[in-house]
């Protein structure tokens, strides 16, 4: 069993550490980087991250770009390429990748859902007698498949 003053330190590193990632997410992190720049080794970080955030650092950033991601496909009308560059990846074909592993959906048709699902929700809250089944259907978590045309 660890100490208290051992889950105190750590939960502090992860701390910062998970600060340092949720503010830099768009430049070039590495798990080195970070630890240098929270006074700890690579290693120690790993540990913490495993320990403490039951993630790895790795999972960790790209959550954090992929929800940066989602928000900025779903909220503005930058290209896919300009959202891939402000969520710190520098190849967009890495970025459709890694988002699609996220999200289950290609970024363009994530964005064409979201805007969908935003009309769908505003005609249902103009409309008090709208039928439950339509916002059942469209869920802004974009739990649906995909299907054909």
């Amino acid at each position: 069993m660890q100490r208290d003053t051992t889950i105190r330190e750590r939960t502090s590193l992860y701390a910062d550490a998970t600060a340092i990632v949720e503010s830099d997410f768009a430049s070039e992190l590495s798990l080195e980087t970070v630890a240098r720049r929270v006074a700890s080794s690579r290693r120690q970080l790993q540990r913490v991250y495993a320990e403490i955030g039951h993630t790895t650092f790795r999972e960790h950033l790209t959550d954090v770009r992929m929800q940066r991601a989602s928000a900025l496909l779903s909220e503005s009308s930058l290209s896919v390429r300009d959202v891939a560059n402000r969520v710190g990846y520098r190849q967009p074909a890495q970025f459709a990748k890694a988002f699609r592993r996220a999200h289950g959906l290609a970024p363009s048709l994530y964005r064409t859902r979201a805007k969908a699902s935003r009309r769908f929700s505003r005609v249902g809250e103009r409309s008090p007698g709208a039928d439950a089944s339509v916002s059942e259907r469209v869920s802004p978590a974009f739990t649906f498949t995909a299907q054909a045309a």
